[in-house]
């Protein structure tokens, strides 16, 4: 990994007793070592962040005596040199105090169903700021967890999936690292905090974020660690409770992320498969296949899976399980009626007749985006590129026309219709509407 960081400041470590709450609400004893280790981040991505609404957010913390950090995946993205998509922000001040701050500053809050769980939105300078206050879980039962706010980064950082997700950056650009994240996102390692088995029975969508994730940060397709893999076969189970637009989210992001297809094997392997909605046979050579070239051209995470799909009556059970999008739904059913019969010509001149025929046809708006995605599922990629850049032709010859030649039954001007479009069609889509008029003439 490039050096997007330097400066070293401190690193220290302490070992103290603490009491620990498990997923059942039973406290134990146990010891830990924290470990903080931060250092000095310095990057044109992380000063972009300064616009006036971040400045004007961070010093009305700063004079209400307040830390503000930014918080997760962003400082995942901002340490691996990428600019953030999303900025989610922590902080030591509670949700009343926080709405106390922004009323008294005249700043607009919005959203406001985040509030229990300690999010609060605040617009300022038509930028939206969600700030979180700290958290410790007190009582999960694998979907839900019941909340208590705490002004400790540490315990918050504890209670998070993945070393690499706990981190946080304070705007003096000082990286807060308890848990070995930024060591783990340099060797591109993916971990749980702590347990492996606990984090997941704190939240059994976990494992399909260690999917996710993997496919992100990982830079090779078998270097899981044996502890994770076996957290997970344990706990495969869990998935079941889980909703299946949630479980959609993640699995969508892991089809066209890195080692998609290694991925999904590995979720049949560890028994994950059947739980979230994925077909009991699923087509895993099929899928391997088609991953070595669909990956290449950023597929649509359906035009990935549905190679692992044997019949089109699997896309309505995935439906019924994810409650996918009714286009992506389209999609799926497409992808597999016609990827075995919707095939390139064997004209050499013309490969690409039989899709625009199809296109022309169907007359439906989003046909050559299908098409565009079953010449990936293919692999044919030049034409591809050529289906890219095709404009559709519009059909020049209109029931208007053949009225004004004096044909008047409905029945006949469909007929004559239909035989135009055909000669139009063998014409490559190259006669005019004078020159099918003349067909029609004589």
């Amino acid at each position: 990994m490039k050096q997007f960081v330097s400066g070293v400041l401190c690193s220290q470590m302490w070992r103290r007793v603490f009491l620990r709450r498990t997923v059942v609400g039973r406290v134990s004893l146990a010891w830990s070592f924290r470990s903080l280790f931060t250092m000095q981040v310095k990057t044109k991505e992380f000063q972009s962040l300064f616009t006036d609404g971040l400045n004007g957010i961070a010093e009305l913390f700063e004079q209400n005596k307040f830390e503000l950090r930014i918080a997760g995946g962003a400082v995942r993205d901002l340490l691996s040199g990428k600019q953030p998509q999303d900025v989610d922000f922590a902080t030591t001040a509670t949700p009343s105090e926080m709405k106390s701050m922004f009323q008294t500053a005249g700043i607009r809050m919005i959203n406001n169903k985040g509030e229990q769980h300690g999010t609060i939105t605040a617009r300022i300078h038509n930028q939206n700021f969600e700030v979180t206050t700290l958290r410790i879980d007190v009582v999960t039962d694998g979907r839900h967890a019941e909340v208590e706010f705490t002004t400790d980064w540490q315990k918050d950082a504890e209670r998070r999936d993945l070393t690499i997700n706990s981190m946080f950056l304070g705007l003096d650009g000082t990286l807060y690292d308890y848990f070995n994240g930024y060591e783990d996102l340099k060797k591109r390692k993916v971990r749980f905090v702590g347990s492996a088995n606990q984090r997941i029975q704190e939240d059994f969508l976990r494992i399909l974020r260690y999917f996710r994730f993997y496919g992100r940060v990982a830079e090779e397709p078998g270097d899981h660690e044996p502890e994770t893999l076996e957290a997970i076969r344990e706990n495969a189970k869990g998935l079941a409770g889980i909703s299946g637009e949630r479980i959609w989210v993640e699995l969508k992001k892991t089809l066209v992320g890195n080692h998609a297809a290694h991925l999904i094997d590995l979720m049949y392997d560890l028994d994950v498969a059947q739980y979230i909605g994925l077909p009991v046979e699923g087509n895993l050579v099929e899928l391997n296949r088609v991953w070595k070239h669909v990956q290449k051209w950023s597929p649509k995470p359906m035009t990935v899976l549905s190679a692992l799909l044997r019949a089109t009556e699997e896309v309505e059970k995935i439906d019924l399980r994810l409650k996918i999008s009714k286009e992506e739904k389209n999609l799926g059913v497409f992808l597999v009626k016609y990827r075995r019969d919707l095939l390139k010509a064997e004209d050499e001149s013309d490969c690409l007749k039989p899709y625009r025929d199809f296109i022309i046809d169907s007359r439906e708006p989003d046909a050559q985006h299908k098409v565009c995605e079953l010449l990936k599922y293919q692999g044919e990629e030049q034409l591809l590129a050529e289906m890219e850049k095709w404009s559709i032709p519009r059909f020049p010859v209109s029931g208007h026309d053949l009225r004004k030649m004096g044909i008047s039954s409905g029945k006949e001007i469909g007929t004559i219709l239909q035989n135009l479009r055909e000669i139009w069609k063998k014409s490559r889509y190259q006669m005019d509407k004078e020159e099918l008029l003349n067909n029609v003439k004589s």
